[in-house]
């Protein structure tokens, strides 16, 4: 389901999925500031102001009908702080998501991208995610080269499927439902 103000939130057992919203734009641009981070994805990391525009754009929703752009900030409890966030872009007459996750550098290693993947695609499997809409097959796209995020997919189920776009291998699981 969704709030007024996009996705429903979700937690795991360490992090709460809270959606996104512009106002967080000036503390991720502290958490994604390592140029790290964009080994793989290319660009370089944004100041908060260029974030804010992101997240406006984000948060008033993909201009397809039947598309929806759900993105979360995640949120370490303990540490009431943002770590880095996930995100998925539904298409809804396909029943599909593709599914993206990124945890800042100063959170890496602790096992949080893999709970907050499986946490979003336990919540997008649930039906949960937007008015009931249904997802049968979620799709991450992985760098050959990105051996955490491909043990992060494998975790969650999905598998490789020998197909390419932009340089990034396509992992897909279906649900049985």
């Amino acid at each position: 389901m969704t709030t007024n103000d996009g996705p429903a939130p979700f937690s795991t057992a360490r992090l709460d999925a809270l959606p996104l919203r512009v106002a967080y734009a000036d503390e991720m641009a502290a958490v994604l500031a390592d140029p790290a981070l964009h080994t793989f994805t290319g660009g370089a990391p944004q100041d908060a102001d260029a974030l804010r525009a992101r997240y406006e754009r984000q948060t008033a929703g993909s201009p397809e009908p039947d598309e929806r752009w759900w993105n979360w900030v995640l949120r370490v409890r303990d540490e009431d702080r943002l770590a880095g966030y996930v995100q998925a872009t539904v298409d809804t007459a396909g029943a599909r998501a593709e599914i993206a996750w990124v945890i800042g550098t100063g959170w890496q290693g602790r096992g949080y991208a893999k709970e907050a993947a499986a946490g979003l695609v336990a919540h997008l499997l649930s039906g949960d995610g937007d008015g009931g809409a249904v997802v049968r097959t979620v799709v991450a796209h992985i760098h050959p080269d990105h051996a955490a995020s491909a043990a992060v997919a494998a975790s969650l189920g999905l598998v490789r499927t020998g197909e390419w776009e932009d340089g990034e291998e396509r992992w897909r699981r279906r649900s049985e439902r």
